[in-house]
């Protein structure tokens, strides 16, 4: 198995499918990590609430976090953009240079009746990045793609830090969890050729080697709260 190794985000999207139809990305090698089997959160929301519910999530490049929330039932909107830095500097390329404060995130809206926080949690540690990279994931490294939540309630933040202090005691990962929590962050969506990116571009190589694994391992490990269909932005942003 290969990955592209590529500083992408200093690119638009026209210079990376030039480089992709070249061929010019270089390539190394990188076995692929197995998912990963996680428990679920002691601590969670009540069950059956109603009424919609958002908590922003940042795990390295923002196609790939997209794409896993868009393919979870109960999620119904996962929107690709910007958290914990200004507006003026909410912009892909600014983003990239990795001094903004940003993370690359992703809003996800989802229905409590139907999938509870703690199992929207449960998939980002699990199935969306790995928890214990400190500012990098996977071919990605900067600060813009380290792991993050910006909880929209305190409530949100309690669940988030119970449950990364009940994984570090259960040393489900070899190695400590870095996720950040970020309360009181505003954000800012993506441009509108980001939105919907993976299912868009399934055969990008960067899309087929790093995120279509995460959409199997969703498949894998959460059979009941997978959807084949994904859930897509569309043309509300463009």
């Amino acid at each position: 198995m290969t990955r592209i190794v590529v500083l992408k985000r200093s690119l638009g999207i026209a210079a990376i499918a030039a480089a992709l139809a070249a061929g010019s990305f270089a390539l190394g090698a990188r076995a692929e990590e197995a998912p990963r089997v996680i428990p679920a959160p002691v601590l969670d929301e009540p069950a059956g609430q109603r009424g919609a519910e958002t908590i922003v999530l940042a795990g390295g490049c923002f196609w790939g976090v997209q794409g896993v929330f868009q393919h979870v039932k109960g999620v119904t909107r996962a929107v690709s953009g910007y958290a914990g830095g200004e507006a003026a500097t909410a912009h892909y390329e600014i983003t990239g240079r990795g001094d903004t404060g940003h993370a690359e995130s992703v809003q996800v809206t989802f229905d409590p009746a139907e999938i509870s926080l703690g199992r929207i949690l449960q998939i980002y540690f699990s199935v969306a990045h790995d928890p214990t990279q400190l500012n990098r994931q996977g071919p990605d490294s900067g600060t813009q793609y380290r792991s993050a939540i910006f909880p929209a309630s305190d409530e949100q933040a309690k669940i988030a830090r119970a449950y990364m202090a009940q994984l570090n005691q259960a040393r489900v990962y070899q190695a400590a969890i870095v996720t950040k929590i970020e309360p009181g962050r505003t954000f800012y969506p993506a441009e509108a050729y980001h939105q919907d990116f993976l299912a868009r571009n399934p055969t990008y190589p960067y899309i087929r080697i790093n995120d279509l694994p995460k959409i199997a391992a969703l498949k894998q490990l959460y059979p009941g709260v997978y959807r084949e269909a994904p859930v897509l932005v569309g043309d509300a942003m463009r």
